[in-house]
C-alpha cells in the first residue's frame, strides 16, 4: 500500500516475471526506505516517479532523481506492457542500473515495452495516480508541493 496525502494506492507485485525487483522492492519497504521520500518528477500523460532517498531533504531537490540504495537491480524486462497503473523500475541509460526508484503509468507508453522492467501494477487507487500527475511542477518535472509517500505492506 503506497499511501500519500492525496489518497492510498494498492500494488500487487509480480515475483514471477522480476523476482530480483520484488525481493529488493520489499527489502526497502519493509526497512523504511520508502518512507518520507517523495514523487519527485510527475509528467502529464505519461507517468509519476519516486522512491529515491534524497527525495527526504527538501535541500537536495537539485538532485532528486539521482539517489539509491547503494546497489543496482539487473534488468528483468518482460512482455508485461506500460499502461496505466503499471509499476516498473526506473533507471539510467544503463539497463542494469535499477535501485529503489520506480514509476507507476499515468498512461500507455508502448515506447517503454521490453526496456524498462515491470514489477508490479496499482489495481486500487488508480484516481490517486490522476491527482498526482495533475499537480503543478516546475521545469524539471518536480511537484512544487512535496508529495510524500510511505509504503506498508500487506498479505
Amino acid at each position: 500500500m503506497i499511501k500519500t496525502k492525496f489518497g492510498e494506492m494498492e500494488a500487487v507485485l509480480f515475483p514471477d516475471l522480476a523476482p530480483k525487483h520484488v525481493e529488493s522492492f520489499l527489502k526497502l519497504a519493509k526497512s523504511g526506505f520508502y518512507n518520507g521520500t517523495i514523487f519527485h518528477r510527475v509528467i502529464p500523460g505519461f507517468m509519476i516517479q519516486g522512491g529515491d532517498p534524497l527525495t527526504k531533504d527538501p535541500a537536495n531537490r537539485s538532485r532528486y532523481g539521482t539517489g539509491g540504495p547503494g546497489y543496482t537491480v539487473p534488468a528483468e524486462f518482460n512482455r508485461i506492457i506500460h499502461e496505466k497503473g503499471i509499476l516498473s523500475a526506473a533507471r539510467t541509460a544503463d539497463p542494469n542500473s535499477a535501485g529503489s526508484q520506480f514509476f507507476i503509468m499515468a498512461d500507455k507508453a508502448p515506447h517503454l515495452d521490453g526496456q524498462y522492467t515491470v514489477f508490479g501494477e496499482v489495481v486500487k487507487g488508480l484516481d490517486v495516480i490522476d491527482t498526482i500527475v495533475s499537480q503543478p511542477r516546475d521545469l524539471k518535472d518536480n511537484p512544487l508541493e512535496r508529495i510524500e509517500m510511505t509504503i506498508d505492506l500487506i498479505q
